[in-house]
């Protein structure tokens, strides 16, 4: 029943008890909104609530409306076949009224209001409201400052939200727009911007502001409006034309606009120092205009590059960064935020590649540019030659040694922060994002100003760490200017190893400084330590081997150090050096006892969360990288169990230990049983698809249970009571199938007979939910598993997994695979392991084939039997027999031999196929099988010399070799079968002998060694 006027006090009733910290109150108001949601009307109640002038000063129930009105347009405005949805009459009656009240003067409920018009127009602009624009245009004409504000933040929500999609159609459509609204928002942002600057000039010359306080208010107004409009600029010249880097294509806006932009920014900045006391709110202003403005220079650069580079443009706006970043007034110094965005720019066109200057081909005449690729290598030829007089060396050494002796060096809060709080410093300088920092948006500019520039560099930046190494000798106790040069020296030096190890020899740096300033122990030097530590594992790969055993104990003395700051970086710079290739173990084994006590003592001092992930990330590299595990398992056993009793809540740390003990276990190999106490636990709460952490963790927690089953010695009735989650994860998705098999395997290998009895019907479900229900790869990936539970029980599973072959019969009876190698593959498999079942066990196969429920199936799946089902497959096993593996082959030349012994007439009109195939069977695969065979002893003595516990693989191969498949002669079944089928049938028999041609009958004698 549909909602009218008449409903709008009980809907404003249940909005206002949505909102009640009484849950008696709060949940039957929630539970009837819920069901309402879908009855027409819904909508248009909830927009009267949230226009209506009685209510203005109701401000939480009118967001509340605009928070249901939103959740209804996600799931309602569509047509949808399972919803009557929102009629098309009330959609028009929204679409009117939501545009006849964009003036609305609370902030929030206006920004709610654009986003509703704004989720509608991605679905409804063009076709459904193509009137949207014009109406807002036309209201523009007449507005006053709030509701032309209003509708500037409904024009950027909307432009941002069809700025989003990606089809052609819809990309026109929005280049549409752009021409449309381009001009009249750049002539207003003009004006605004005369307004703004106007009424600053006249804040700075006010010491009262109270007098003025309305005109403040709308001059503020104007601001935030001019803001919006800067942002829709944003969007049209950027998504309003393709990128020019792919069309080369002049974006005429661009050389419009970001002049007017860099002007707009020089004439702000001046006001940072003037409106900064007396009224912060427009000093705020300013800094977030200066910045955004800067933004959308970077934003315009990288979508138009070509366009960008003009003379007008590229020049003014790389002259005025440089200045800014190398000469900076004392408070653009302080303003950190527009710096970056200066750096940002900077380190965006030195590394554009429109701008890199083109090595191949040559220069070719005007008239020859003919072709995009010409015209792109021509543009960049000459922007290369641009940004060559804009840094020349000169100005390139100076930015270089600025960035150095700048802005690396820490500051007084850099240093209390360091002393303070060193966990915190840590992770602030080594992992935050390089846009929002200084320092490491200098860093992240100086890396890519040294790789373009390196040969230029490399001598200016040896030359500033000797400067910084010789002015604060290793002996300093003093946190000096000198002694804060030589960290940033240090840092610039580890920034850029690769192409400095060209300049500098690390054996003598390590030997003549480094090494030294690790035996100054004072605690000043602890910003030292650390730059030392990064160092260490920065120059990973320009280690030589004879230094890697100096480099290994300076890393694990430094791991021991009172600082955590030095300690965390020194667990970082383990971790490169023990995954480099080139790690050396030798050197490296006397030092894990101290390496693993350091490891858990640094668990047990460090609080955040980022510092025991990187820990437990060393020590689960130390398991997995060197051998000498086993000899301190008693004391990562208790150390495992206390991390994961206290990372509860914390999935990120448990994926960690996940990891850490899969290494573990695989390390103790068969010893791994001495840990089960502490591991099992753990791993049933892992793979339990009921705990609440189980998105995070399963994935980590089924290869965690390959790893012990595939290392177990036995199997063990904790392990066997886990199998019973398989079933549950796989009923869940097949997200993990190829481990769930390979766990499967483990469990058939592992278990046997004891696990086959015990869950039976669990392993018949999986099968089922899986055969049927997976892409071919995934059919593919369960096939050995079955042909191995056959194989090992070859009476007593064809029962137990009927349904799963039925449905293989399906399968290889279905057409569709000639022109498709993966379901030919699938289609060959499955006749594999049906051959299988009829050769191990051919009265339940009999049985199988007659049964009315696959006939069923078969009907249902449309497929027609014309005879008999095994006739059927004969078929197929007669045409895949070149598709399958040697194995497979024999398998399927043993099947065709036990049809021969079975009361099927019409099988003497394939008598000729079916000896044919298996006469090349004999001939062409018993050399293979036989080399296959004494591979696996081979293999299996090796495994079993090794140790007294068989292996895994030993297992494997023992099943393999015991396989009734391989111990049974095919030459003798061929021979023993066609005496009995010649006495079924006796001269049909001979017929169909005699009409073999003679050379097919010669190789089936030769075969069967006849005479």
């Amino acid at each position: 029943m549909a909602l009218s006027a008449a409903d709008l006090p009980a809907m404003y009733s249940l909005l206002t008890n949505s909102m009640s910290g009484d849950e008696s109150v709060r949940k039957p108001a929630e539970v009837a909104l819920a069901q309402s949601e879908a009855r027409p009307g819904f909508c248009s109640c909830l927009m009267e609530i949230i226009s209506s002038k009685d209510l203005a000063s109701q401000v939480d129930v009118r967001l509340m409306a605009s928070v249901y009105f939103k959740n209804s347009i996600n799931r309602y405005w569509r047509n949808r076949r399972d919803s009557s949805g929102i009629s098309n009459e009330e959609k028009v009656h929204l679409r009117q009224k939501l545009l006849s009240h964009l003036r609305e003067e609370n902030y929030q409920i206006a920004l709610m209001l654009a986003v509703l018009i704004s989720k509608i127009a991605r679905i409804d602009y063009p076709k459904q409201w193509p009137e949207l624009f014009s109406v807002l245009a036309q209201q523009l004409q007449s507005a006053d400052v709030l509701s032309s504000h209003r509708i500037f933040l409904t024009l950027f929500r909307t432009l941002k939200e069809l700025s989003t999609k990606k089809l052609i159609a819809d990309q026109r459509t929005f280049a549409e727009i752009s021409s449309h609204f381009f001009d009249y928002s750049w002539h207003l942002w003009q004006s605004d911007v005369q307004t703004i600057l106007h009424g600053f000039s006249t804040l700075a010359q006010s010491f009262n502001s109270n007098p003025l306080e309305q005109h403040h208010e709308e001059l503020f107004l104007t601001c935030e409006r001019w803001l919006l409009c800067l942002k829709i600029i944003r969007q049209l010249v950027i998504f309003g034309f393709p990128g020019d880097a792919y069309s080369v294509q002049e974006v005429r806006p661009v050389k419009e606009v970001s002049p007017v932009l860099l002007n707009a920014i020089q004439s702000f900045l001046p006001y940072c120092s003037t409106l900064q006391k007396g009224h912060p709110k427009f000093w705020d202003f300013v800094k977030r205009a200066c910045t955004k403005l800067m933004k959308v220079l970077v934003a315009i650069q990288e979508r138009h590059p070509f366009s960008f580079s003009d003379k007008s443009v590229l020049p003014l706006v790389m002259v005025f960064c440089l200045n800014k970043i190398t000469d900076p007034e004392p408070d653009v110094l302080s303003f950190e935020e527009f710096l970056i965005q200066c750096m940002v720019m900077v380190k965006s066109v030195l590394e554009c590649k429109e701008y890199k200057r083109s090595v191949i081909g040559r220069a070719m005449d005007e008239k020859a540019i003919n072709t995009v690729e010409q015209m792109k290598k021509n543009i960049s030829n000459a922007v290369s030659g641009v940004l060559t007089s804009l840094l020349p060396s000169d100005r390139i050494i100076l930015l270089c040694n600025v960035l150095i002796r700048r802005y690396f060096v820490l500051t007084p809060n850099d240093l209390e922060e360091c002393y303070q709080n060193p966990e915190s410093f840590h992770h602030e300088q080594d992992m935050v994002q390089w846009t929002e920092k200084l320092r490491p948006c200098a860093e992240a500019l100086y890396i890519v100003l040294f790789q373009n520039h390196s040969e230029l560099l490399g001598p200016v930046v040896v030359s500033i760490l000797q400067e910084a190494m010789n002015g604060s000798p290793t002996s300093v106790t003093e946190i000096t200017p000198e002694l804060l040069l030589k960290d940033a020296a240090y840092g610039a030096a580890a920034y850029v190893y690769y192409e400095l190890s060209n300049y500098l020899s690390f054996k003598d740096w390590f030997n003549g400084a480094l090494s030294h300033d690790l035996s100054n122990d004072h605690p000043n030097m602890r910003i030292i330590h650390r730059k030392v530590a990064i160092i260490l594992g920065q120059w990973v790969s320009e280690i030589k081997d004879d230094t890697k055993r100096s480099v290994y104990c300076a890393l694990v003395r430094l791991l021991q150090d009172k600082d955590l700051s030095v300690r965390l970086a020194a667990c970082r710079s383990l971790c490169l050096h023990i995954e480099d290739a080139n790690f050396s173990q030798r050197d490296f084994t006397d030092l894990l006892p101290i390496c693993w006590d350091s490891c858990f003592k640094l668990v047990e001092g460090v609080q955040e969360f980022d510092s025991k992930v990187q820990v437990l990330n060393l020590i689960s590299i130390l398991i997995g990288h060197v051998n000498q595990v086993i000899p301190f398992a008693n004391k990562l056993v208790p150390f495992f169990q206390k991390v994961w009793e206290e990372s509860s809540g914390e999935s990120l740390l448990q994926i960690q230990l996940l990891i850490a003990l899969k290494n573990f276990v695989i390390a103790l190999g068969y010893q791994s049983t001495s840990c089960y106490n502490m591991l099992l636990p753990i791993l049933r709460k892992g793979i339990d698809v009921n705990s609440p952490d189980e998105i995070n963790l399963l994935e980590d927690s089924m290869l965690l249970w390959e790893a012990t089953l595939s290392h177990a010695p036995s199997m063990v009735p904790q392990l066997l009571a886990f199998f019973p989650c398989l079933v549950e994860i796989m009923e869940r998705s097949f997200d993990h199938l190829q481990v769930g098999v390979n766990i499967m395997e483990d469990y058939i290998i592992l278990g046997g007979m004891e696990f086959l009895s015990m869950h039976a019907s669990s392993v018949a479900k999986i099968l089922d939910l899986i055969v049927g229900n997976v892409n071919d790869r995934g059919l593919l990936s369960t096939f050995p598993i079955i042909n191995l539970l056959i194989q090992c029980f070859p009476m007593e599973v064809p029962p137990l997994i009927n349904s799963t072959l039925q449905k293989l019969v399906v399968i290889c009876l279905s057409g569709g695979d000639d022109y498709d190698p993966s379901k030919s593959a699938v289609k060959a498999s499955s006749a594999a392991i049906l051959a299988r079942v009829l050769v191990t066990n051919t009265n339940y196969f009999a049985q199988l084939s007659a049964e009315s429920s696959l006939l069923g199936l078969l009907q249902n799946s449309g497929v027609s039997i014309e005879e008999n089902v095994l006739l059927a497959l004969v078929d197929i096993w007669l045409d895949k027999v070149d598709n399958v593996s040697s194995v497979q082959k024999k398998t399927y030349g043993l099947a065709l031999s036990v049809i021969l012994k079975l009361r099927l007439p019409r099988i003497l009109d394939k008598l000729d196929q079916i000896l044919s195939v298996c006469t090349s069977v004999i001939l062409g695969c018993n050399d293979e099988v036989s080399e296959e065979e004494s591979s696996a002893d081979n293999m299996s003595s090796r495994s079993h010399n090794e140790g007294n516990i068989p292996s895994k693989e030993f297992r494997r191969r023992q099943i393999k070799f015991s396989d009734p498949i391989n111990q049974l002669s095919l030459e003798a079944s061929v021979r023993e079968n066609l005496q009995t089928c010649a006495a079924l049938y006796g001269e049909p028999f001979n017929s169909a002998i005699n009409s073999m041609h003679p050379a097919a009958l010669s190789q089936l004698k030769q075969a069967l060694k006849m005479s």
